[in-house]
């Protein structure tokens, strides 16, 4: 889930459309949201037709999609908007908490996905890490994923050699520096790598200055294309 190449605009208020079937959920979030001076409440849908109308004639900067819709899945909105409004961004907020659902959504396009156990004041903040390039991804579905990358890359917990430096130029990243790299590469902000590793941001700081330091690199950009001139990461497998 990589947005880290957009620039969105930081004067102008974050413009939300909520589509959920529960009206207790659409006031609350229409609430906290018209008081917010970052966000702009657009309105909401309770139905998949009725979001996709809407749609049609509002121009959302992110949508949030509840995926268990009377009429339909919320992967099909999450598709539309994938496909046809490229200046949108989907963010999942739902009860469905599983591997299978995680995986459909970001597939079928989603940036971010919330179960709806998450305060609303939090989700404020993830719609504006959303847009600002962020994944936002619920904790415990995050450390969820990372247990499945983890017992996928690391099969019968051999660690892994870390990968070869181009000519030796450049000194050996470590395996935790190569996974945290990844998910740099990946889009992910510092938080968020922090939550998926289970360690404090300011480890991952270090992480990261170790990697800018070892590829001669000062920024997240360099670090990128100078790991993937190294072989370190595919920028394809990144997008």
């Amino acid at each position: 889930m990589n947005n880290a190449d957009k620039d969105p605009s930081t004067s102008a208020p974050i413009r939300v459309f909520v589509v959920d079937d529960d009206e207790q959920i659409q006031q609350a979030l229409k609430r906290a949201i018209e008081t917010h001076n970052e966000l702009h409440w657009l309105g909401s849908a309770g139905t998949l037709q009725d979001a996709l109308h809407a749609l049609a004639s509002t121009s959302p900067d992110v949508v949030l999609v509840d995926l268990g819709l009377p009429d339909g899945s919320g992967l099909e909105l999450i598709a539309h908007i994938h496909q046809h409004l490229p200046n949108c961004e989907s963010m999942v907020l739902t009860v469905f908490g599983d591997e299978s659902h995680v995986i459909s959504s970001i597939e079928a396009g989603a940036t971010g996905y919330l179960t709806k156990d998450t305060r609303t004041a939090e989700i404020l903040e993830r719609l504006k890490q959303l847009r600002a390039g962020g994944s936002p991804i619920s904790p415990v579905i995050a450390r969820r994923l990372l247990k499945r990358f983890r017992q996928t890359t690391n099969a019968l917990n051999t660690p892994l050699p870390p990968k070869p430096e181009l000519d030796g130029k450049y000194p050996a990243l470590s395996e935790r520096e190569l996974e945290v790299l990844e998910m740099v590469a990946k889009g992910f902000m510092q938080a968020e790598i922090a939550e998926l590793l289970g360690v404090s941001v300011n480890t991952v700081s270090t992480y990261i200055k170790r990697i800018y330091r070892k590829l001669a690199v000062n920024s997240r950009t360099g670090a990128v294309h100078r790991a993937s001139a190294l072989g370190l990461i595919s920028l394809r497998d990144s997008q």
